[in-house]
């Protein structure tokens, strides 16, 4: 089945009324536009396909070109046959575990998915579990195959590969619509607009803007100038200036309303994002809201916040805690790393977050991390200059990354060095070989002169020839004037009891050195 096909068959089940939702008169019932999440492996370009569609230069603001917070952005597009152009509201989320984290918080975020996949690499790993998160929520997928302007791209390969993980699009045979684009060219850019609105219509997405405002919080993050910020989109009501809303974790009363390019505006309707001032402190991401006719009322909504148990571990012997701090610049990137580092194996090390919280490096910090033996994750947050001073002084080190994928890798490297104990080489000196002594299957006695350092019993042997090194061995015994000793220092000759595979030559300078092994803790 093609588009025109598809767009020929919504037309169809939009006349045989399969979703008879209609709006009644009076009852404030309108038809709202559709809210699309975007999801898919990183680098197959999720925000590249946004930039497309309304330039939005997401890419070019963002670290690294990931998308880092949860945001939403809204656009106006012409709605075939009738030409009247339709608002869609899409939200960009820095992978399926943000996407994960709001989902598990009860709250209702997406009407379709959109599933972003490379046409040249075809399915990996995030691009699986993005699957499943679209299914676990029951909504439409329309899968958008993206980078088909490269030679090497493979569409229909993808496709073929998609059956595996039981998504069968329409020209498979199945019912789940896809298009090939390129957001580099903006090729297909329309096909996927036009596609969401026929989806969104059979969804027939209606709500009432006569009741009581209710929606979600997508991102909220403390502002030091303004104060507490929230972006909210509403699933029905209105949201006005000075009108009273609350969460379960805070309240307020709405002195600022700006759209999502930061525009005054003086109310919203349901699936606008828009941004909000008055919070008494930063509601939870997933959070969701609703409007109260007083103050009075809405404090005795607010429930108690209910403090974090605790993560309770069950550490063996063999196994390795590595304590982490972990300080954002808003909740949402709270919610989603804290995901990932749930996902991470836990076999050798188990990984314990003591404190995470939005806002800078602090003092507090670093007493803790010293007192803990914890490392410092900052995630695009600030460091200020005490904790600076703090950490340069008592050595205590401040991971700091803008991409969350850095992020896990340093995290990953952490558990490296716990598990594989770091291999520290000192060289103590070098030996001259003046003559062969004596050889066996696998010892020589040689004799030489320390011409650099020191040479001790027991070290380690480097055999150098030329420039090249071409083995090495033991100091199984130290001699100096045919008696047995533990050291010779620079200038003088000695006798070395070598053990190894590789014999040593007259003329081979022999590097003394020693090796320790260091685990971190």
């Amino acid at each position: 089945m093609n588009n025109q096909q598809l767009v020929n068959f919504f037309m169809v089940k939009k006349k045989e009324n399969l979703t008879p939702n209609h709006s009644k008169p009076g009852t404030g019932q309108i038809t709202r536009a559709p809210i699309v999440v975007v999801l898919g492996h990183i680098d197959h370009g999720k925000s590249s396909i946004l930039e497309a569609i309304k330039d939005f230069k997401i890419t070019a603001k963002e670290s690294g070109g990931i998308t880092q917070h949860i945001g939403a952005y809204q656009i106006d597009h012409p709605s075939s046959g009738s030409g009247q152009a339709k608002k869609i509201t899409f939200i960009d989320t820095p992978g399926h575990e943000a996407f994960s984290a709001m989902r598990a918080r009860g709250a209702k975020i997406a009407d379709i998915a959109i599933l972003v996949i490379d046409s040249c690499e075809g399915a990996k790993a995030q691009t699986k579990e993005a699957i499943s998160e679209i299914k676990k929520t029951g909504i439409p997928m329309i899968v958008a195959l993206n980078k088909i302007d490269k030679p090497e791209a493979n569409p229909e390969k993808v496709k073929r590969e998609l059956m595996k993980e039981e998504v069968l699009v329409e020209k498979l045979g199945g019912k789940i619509p896809s298009v090939e684009l390129s957001a580099k060219t903006g090729k297909g850019i329309p096909e996927l607009l036009e596609l969401i609105l026929l989806v969104a219509e059979m969804e027939d997405l209606k709500t009432d803007i006569s009741k009581l405002t209710e929606g979600v919080v997508i991102e909220a993050y403390l502002d030091n100038l303004r104060g507490p910020t929230a972006t909210l989109i509403l699933n029905q009501g209105k949201l006005i200036l000075g009108q009273i809303i609350g969460t379960q974790t805070t309240l307020g009363r709405i002195k600022s309303l700006e759209d999502f390019q930061g525009n005054p505006v003086l109310e919203a309707l349901p699936s606008q994002p828009v941004i909000v001032l008055g919070f008494e402190k930063v509601p939870w991401v997933g959070d969701q809201f609703k409007s109260f006719s007083d103050i009075e009322t809405a404090k005795s909504y607010l429930k108690k916040i209910e403090k974090k148990t605790p993560e309770v571990f069950s550490i063996e012997p063999e196994q390795r805690v590595l304590n982490l701090i972990l300080k954002t610049d808003c909740l949402g990137s709270i919610e989603g790393i804290e995901g990932v580092l749930k996902g991470l194996p836990r076999e050798e090390v188990i990984l314990r977050v003591l404190k995470s919280e939005v806002g800078e490096v602090n003092e507090t910090d670093l007493k803790l991390a010293q007192s803990a033996r914890a490392k410092i994750l900052s995630f695009r947050a600030k460091i200020n200059p005490i904790a600076k001073m703090m950490s340069e002084r008592g050595k205590i080190r401040i991971i700091k990354v803008d991409v969350i994928y850095d992020l896990v890798e340093e995290v990953r490297n952490l558990i490296t060095r716990l598990t594989k104990p770091e291999v520290i080489r000192t060289d103590l000196g070098k030996v001259k070989i003046l003559a062969i002594f004596g050889t066996e299957k696998n010892r020589q006695t040689v004799g030489g002169k320390v011409i650099e350092g020191e040479v001790k019993k027991g070290a380690l042997i480097e055999i150098l020839r030329g420039e090249e090194s071409v083995g090495g061995g033991k100091l199984v015994n130290l001699q100096q004037n045919k008696k047995d000793v533990d050291g010779v220092p620079k200038g003088s000759e000695c006798g070395i009891l070598y053990e190894g595979e590789v014999k040593i030559e007259e003329g081979d300078i022999l590097n003394i050195f020693q090796e320790e092994k260091r685990k971190e803790g």
